[in-house]
């Protein structure tokens, strides 16, 4: 059961979504051919701690065919090209209350159609939250207006409810229409992320995951190990890059201690998604809170 949202959290979203906004809105400026992936996520994630924010996860830069869950290495030597369709997705939090908000820069002015379809799906889709709406219904309106302009949802990747200090809670909003009938309630919060493609509209994982959380800490014997669990402890489960360690381990050391942590099922890897038959892929984000009548939009 749900209830209204208590003021300090609707406070504690909207600032974020705030910080999240313009964040994102300076961001996406930085995304030009011969730019560093590595360059954009550092300055974005710079500019939001610098406004006195927290970092939910780290700035995705998921280029072409990835979908998803791409952060650069530490030592990331790729450049934006004027073949690339570039997904920026940033997260921002606020005491624990997380914004989390994307967009997608077209390097190679080919897609326009395809991203003002994928913007149409999800001004649709929001334009639909209220308490009592069913999420089978926002996907097969994501799924019809992407579908009408020729390309395909991604069919398993979805939106996600948001609490405190946790960024994939409870219900998810799917992009396709879907046989289960879960409905919205008043006082939720949640991130509504149509993406669309010219390819499969299906992603598979890639190797080599930067992107971790901690799920299961328990004591370990490697003494480094014990180290970077106990420097994790504060962030939760909330995801965080690897690159973000990268000074206080040798890139050797760093990869031994998260292959070993991955192992024994402390830490949850998210690798690369990208679609099946390498189609492009975009990606537009809001956060949304769920009022008695309908919702405000926090990173719009």
């Amino acid at each position: 059961m749900y209830y209204p949202m208590d003021e300090k959290a609707v406070e504690s979203y909207e600032k974020a979504g705030k910080i999240a906004k313009e964040t994102l809105a300076w961001g996406v400026k930085l995304v030009k051919p011969g730019v560093s992936y590595l360059e954009v996520a550092d300055k974005i994630e710079a500019r939001i701690t610098e406004a006195g924010a927290g970092l939910p996860f780290p700035t995705n830069i998921s280029v072409n065919d990835i979908a998803a869950h791409y952060v650069p290495k530490a030592n990331d030597k790729s450049v934006f090209t004027k073949e690339d369709v570039v997904k920026v997705d940033i997260g921002v939090h606020i005491d624990g209350y997380i914004a989390d908000t994307a967009y997608t820069v077209d390097l190679t002015g080919e897609y326009g159609d395809m991203l003002a379809a994928n913007q149409t799906a999800l001004d649709t889709a929001l334009d639909m939250v209220a308490p009592g709406v069913s999420v089978a219904s926002i996907g097969e309106a994501v799924q019809d207006a992407i579908t009408g302009a020729g390309y395909k949802p991604i069919e398993n990747l979805t939106g996600h409810e948001i609490k405190q200090n946790e960024l994939h809670a409870g219900l998810s909003i799917p992009n396709i229409k879907v046989p289960y009938d879960w409905q919205i309630e008043e006082g939720m919060a949640m991130a509504i992320e149509p993406f669309a493609t010219d390819g499969a509209g299906h992603v598979i994982e890639s190797p080599s995951p930067e992107i971790f959380s901690v799920q299961q800490p328990r004591p370990v014997r490697m003494r480094e190990a014990r180290m970077l669990l106990k420097t994790l402890a504060e962030r939760g489960e909330l995801p965080f890059a690897a690159r973000w360690y990268a000074k206080k381990f040798s890139p050797l050391k760093l990869s031994l201690i998260l292959n070993q942590l991955k192992q024994a099922e402390i830490l949850h890897a998210y690798p690369p998604l990208h679609d099946r038959s390498k189609g492009k892929v975009s990606q537009f984000e809001h956060t949304v809170i769920v009022t008695e009548d309908g919702s405000t939009v926090t990173t719009r």
